[in-house]
């Protein structure tokens, strides 16, 4: 098990009252596979807090992947739907847990908000605001 993977759950509680603000509430089972070996998290969501355990329970929602495609995923080199979409990584149960969960995952590095950078370059015809009336 990778060590971004590590971290990464272990953060989890401290960042969910920012993070889960939806009402949300289940479990799910994330499967991770390396060599044959499987690591297992099992990761309760409720509004506003998240408890992990590394304990193999029965849960809502069932995501199995790779253990290097997850350490991706929480370091913001891959992203989750991607990797649904290309089946590099299956879920099954209650969907809108994964939805809910991957709110958890940084963006890509070097990904910046599209509002900042259209106040950045404005588009043709269109003036930068100077602070002055026209």
């Amino acid at each position: 098990m990778g060590r971004p993977t590590e971290q990464f759950f272990a953060t989890l509680p401290s960042r969910a009252p920012t993070v889960l603000r939806e009402p949300i509430d289940g479990a799910l089972q994330i499967n991770l596979n390396t060599d044959g070996h499987t690591e297992h998290w099992h990761v309760e969501l409720h509004t506003g807090a998240v408890r992990v355990c590394r304990d193999l329970r029965a849960a809502d929602t069932v995501w199995r992947s790779s253990a290097a495609l997850f350490d991706r995923l929480v370091t913001g080199e891959a992203q989750g739907i991607a990797a649904l979409l290309r089946n590099e990584t299956t879920i099954s149960g209650n969907l809108l847990l994964f939805l809910a969960f991957r709110r958890f995952f940084p963006a890509p590095p070097g990904t910046r908000d599209p509002r900042a950078v259209a106040r950045e370059r404005p588009g043709p015809g269109i003036r930068p605001q100077t602070g002055r009336p026209g």
